[in-house]
């Protein structure tokens, strides 16, 4: 039997000035020149940034070792002190911090706002499968341009700070491949991560949800075949609707478009192409596990509730 989403995700609350919030790393080692510059603008919004030792960690692709990154992990999810969670960076390594994470041990901690974007994709499915919280498919403090009057990091602010004032996301530059609406509970991430955590005991199938699509530095043929094995695993079965962010570096637009057309386009669901989310660009933040609208025509994501509570 597939796994069924909850009735609703816990939504974790707003961040006020003066929270003290987690960063660790549970992938690649962070760029430290720019994790301190990440830190800066998070001082700057109030918060209190708490570095785990992961987050300083070095290695080839790795933070450190798999049980520093898990253990982090662990105490950035259950450390009553911290109320966010920011990964430091993407890469490479989510899903072998997962592999060690005991969710036993986690049990059932207070929520808490949890973001990243690209490799994060495979935590963000986790805690949404083995706590049922919500999450954000953000910007990250280690990655370049993590910084105040940036439209990527100052969107990201106001919605931690004063989410009832992000009621939508608007993609001015997105383009429908197939028209409609859609409802349900938002989810995905990057394409290749979704395909890599199928089979595993953390992922969430697409069913009954608006799914996020995007990625970098794949090959067209790559991409293909990781659209193939979403199709062919039945993760995409029932899927409300799809978003389409950034495909960047895998072949040019119309390619791409073209290909999203052809393996997604049947499913008889409203597909957008083109929204600003991902690699490659500002870009804006996706809440995973929010009730949300949407409307392919006029590329438009409404939230049908507040993003944090």
């Amino acid at each position: 039997m597939p796994l069924q989403h909850p009735p609703a995700f816990v939504r974790p609350p707003a961040l006020r000035r003066g929270d003290r919030v987690a960063v660790t790393a549970a992938s690649g080692p962070p760029n430290q020149d720019n994790l301190e510059r990440g830190l800066e603008a998070l001082r700057g919004l109030g918060l209190v940034p708490d570095v785990l030792a992961s987050a300083r960690a070095g290695g080839d692709y790795l933070a450190g070792d798999d049980a520093q990154r898990a253990r982090d992990l662990t105490t950035a999810l259950t450390d009553p002190a911290y109320s966010a969670v920011f990964l430091a960076c993407g890469g490479y390594g989510a899903q072998r911090t997962l592999e060690l994470v005991d969710w036993d041990a986690v049990g059932s901690p207070r929520p808490r706002t949890v973001l990243g974007f690209s490799d994060v994709t495979a935590l963000c499915e986790a805690l949404a499968v083995k706590l049922g919280w919500s999450s954000l498919f953000a910007p990250m403090p280690a990655i370049s341009g993590f910084e105040p009057g940036r439209p990527g990091f100052d969107r990201l602010a106001r919605l931690l700070l004063h989410p009832k004032e992000v009621t939508e996301l608007v993609f001015p530059d997105a383009k429908a491949l197939v028209p409609g609406t859609a409802e349900g509970f938002t989810l995905g991430g990057t394409a290749t991560l979704l395909a890599c955590s199928v089979g595993t005991p953390t992922s969430l199938p697409a069913r009954g949800g608006i799914l996020l699509l995007e990625d970098v530095d794949e090959k067209l043929f790559r991409l293909d075949r990781f659209l193939t094995q979403l199709r062919r695993s039945g993760y995409l079965d029932g899927v409300a609707g799809i978003v389409c962010g950034t495909f960047t570096d895998c072949g040019e637009r119309e390619q791409v478009e073209e290909l999203l057309r052809e393996r997604l386009g049947g499913l008889g669901v409203p597909v957008l192409a083109g929204a600003d989310i991902g690699h490659g660009v500002e870009m804006q933040t996706f809440p995973i596990g929010v009730r949300a609208r949407l409307d392919a025509d006029a590329g438009v994501l409404h939230f049908l509730e507040p993003v944090l509570s």
